[in-house]
């Protein structure tokens, strides 16, 4: 080896050593645990199929992927099994509901249904004849002479196996739970909002847990997306037009935190029902199982100051079907409100047999069959008339529900205040409030005053704005929020109070579906809103699906309209299905829509700013005024 190729030798190992002093000192020194340059999450690509939409409701949850075609349909009620062996057995339930057992409550009832039978007589069939008359007698003595046939000896419907003594059962296998096994039924959501009361399993804990029970089993095994991969996934929340704000923070929180979704859109049930209409503006109505919910949508944007929530729904015409086949003499005697299944056989006649057409008169013969879990099957015979069509007419006559004691009709309500929002529409009212004060001081100085202007005194300026202040408390609105809220810009405080003071006087009491429409679009701000919102007037939800039901609607709003805007309105249109799709689909299908938008983007909460700012987040990012 000559002298050169040594000193090569020697360079190299020394190289090598230096490498490993670099190795060394940089063992010794903390690494950062992210990345220091972090991608902008709004330049993120997103990819649909890795999006999960969930419409929860009060009877239903629809779930699915954005890029599904429909979404998996699941009852939302939880089964629980007890912890202790001496715990006494609860139920959440369906039909009953607090404010009809009153004295007045029947009083009320038969008020309401002699309303429902006035307009029922007064309006002639489309052939210009009148409707025969019914004897309600006749059908009484017929359907008390029934006996049910027995068809099958064997339903070969089973209760659902609880053996193996699971915790929990979600959806179809907690409704056919054997009422003597030790399970508690729960309802997480009730009126639209969670279902929080005093009984077991009320509070706002343990609501929550079963909605992330329901939901996470919902994933696991009907989605077949595992738990541990959520990370990977971002969702899409629809929540009521009308929404408890602690209630949406809490199932937020829920989802990015402990259930471990990456990101999350929160949007409103009309919005979404609009998108999957393909419609870009209408007055959207939202029958559900519980509540209605009524809302003016222009441009993707709920108007605040037109949202109303009804509480009544779907399962309130079940209940009044009931109570009418009773009086003609249900020929299943045994069917009991408390018995979870014979609800559900309840609300399958009336889906079968009610309709609103007006040209249906008459006595008519029918048969139904009970299905019971190791019971036979059934077949009875049933005569009923006018019943079919009084019990749906009853979502514009509430009276005939019977219901006493309840607050009917809720309106959007300011927000109480938030400890983690320290910039909250209070803020904004109150920055508000100093900024016209100082604009008006401005103005003062820089302008003479009017004539006339010397004799009022600034202390009874003063007075009027404490009392609008005050007024604006008690309609549970603030000016800033209209403003925001899509009200006409221009508009001066009076004009916006008079108009809230026209919709507050309605607050609690039980308007008719279609007075709620009327009233609703009467709080849009300009005429040219008004009448896009009579052309375009898009029915969702379960609890309208009956025969007629578009042709009754359009009648009833043509007649109440006003009669300025009948030379304005070209045509009133009703849409109850829209695109020839399920209304009921029609939310979840907008939720989807909205993934695909470009304009989403800016919507996403992430988990890690979720965890860092918390509920500040959705008022920055939610597409609405929170």
């Amino acid at each position: 080896m000559t002298q050169a190729e040594r000193e090569q030798e020697t360079e190299k190992e020394k190289e090598k050593e230096r490498e490993k002093e670099k190795e060394k000192e940089q063992r010794g020194v903390k690494r950062p645990i992210a990345p220091p340059a972090i991608p902008e999450p709004l330049q993120e690509q997103i990819q649909t199929n890795f999006v999960v939409v969930l419409h929860p409701g009060s009877q239903t949850l629809r779930i699915g992927r954005a890029t599904d075609t429909l979404p998996v349909t699941v009852p939302h009620v939880i089964a629980r099994r007890h912890k202790l062996p001496s715990q006494s057995r609860y139920e959440d339930s369906r039909l009953l509901r607090e404010g009809l057992n009153r004295p007045e409550s029947a009083e009320q009832r038969q008020n309401g249904l002699k309303m429902v039978d006035q307009a029922i007589w007064s309006k002639k069939m489309s052939n210009g004849a009148r409707r025969t008359p019914v004897s309600a007698e006749q059908a009484r003595v017929y359907n008390r002479q029934i006996r049910p046939a027995v068809l099958d000896s064997n339903s070969r419907l089973k209760w659902t196996n609880t053996a193996h003594q699971p915790e929990y059962l979600v959806g179809d296998e907690a409704l056919y739970v054997n009422p003597t096994d030790c399970y508690s039924i729960h309802w997480p959501i009730c009126w639209g909002q969670l279902n929080v009361h005093s009984g077991p399993g009320g509070s706002l804990t343990a609501v929550l847990a079963d909605l992330e029970t329901i939901w996470s089993h919902a994933i696991q095994k009907l989605l077949e997306i595992p738990l541990k991969d959520l990370k990977y996934y971002r969702c899409i929340l629809l929540i009521p037009d009308i929404y408890n704000r602690q209630h949406v923070k809490e199932v937020v929180n829920m989802l990015l935190v402990k259930m471990g979704f990456s990101a999350i859109v929160v949007h409103q049930e009309s919005v979404c029902a609009a998108f999957g209409s393909g419609l870009s503006s209408a007055c959207v109505i939202d029958v559900g199982d519980q509540k209605t919910s009524v809302c003016c949508v222009e441009d993707g944007v709920s108007h605040r100051n037109s949202r109303l929530c009804l509480a009544y729904g779907g399962s309130d015409v079940t209940l009044c079907f009931f109570w009418l086949m009773q009086r003609a003499g249900f020929p299943y005697r045994d069917c009991q409100l408390t018995n979870r299944v014979d609800c559900i056989l309840l609300q399958q006649l009336k889906e079968t047999f009610c309709h609103l057409d007006q040209d249906i008169c008459g006595l008519q013969d029918h048969e139904f069959r009970t299905r019971f879990p190791e019971s036979p099957v059934l077949l009875y015979q049933l005569r009923i008339g006018d019943e079919k069509l009084q019990a749906p007419m009853a979502l514009f006559y509430p009276a005939a529900f019977g219901i006493v004691g309840q607050k009917m009709t809720t309106l959007q309500h300011r927000s109480p205040g938030d400890p983690e929002d320290p910039h909250d529409e209070h803020y904004l009212l109150s920055t508000q409030s100093k900024q016209d004060q100082s604009s008006k001081a401005m103005e003062r100085k820089g302008f003479s005053k009017p004539p006339g202007f010397e004799g009022e005194s600034s202390s009874q300026g003063g007075d009027q704005m404490e009392r609008g202040n005050h007024g604006q408390e008690d309609l549970g609105h603030s000016q800033s929020d209209c403003l925001v809220g899509g009200t006409d810009p221009e508009e001066t405080p009076s004009v916006l109070l008079s108009r809230k003071s026209a919709m507050t006087q309605f607050e609690g009491k039980a308007l008719g579906l279609d007075k709620a429409i009327l009233h609703s679009i009467d709080c849009c701000a300009s005429d040219e809103t008004k009448r896009k919102m009579y052309s375009s007037i898009l029915v969702v939800g379960g609890g309208l699906l009956f025969h007629g039901a578009q042709e009754f609607l359009q009648h009833r709003i043509l007649n109440k309209m006003p009669p300025s805007f009948r030379r304005l309105v070209e045509n009133v249109e009703v849409i109850t299905r829209p695109k020839d799709m399920d209304p009921r689909l029609t939310a979840w299908k907008g939720g989807a829509v909205l993934a695909c938008l470009d304009t989403t983007q800016e919507l996403w909460i992430h988990q890690r700013e979720w965890i860092r700012f918390g509920a500040r987040m959705l008022r920055e990012r939610t597409a609405f005024v929170w």
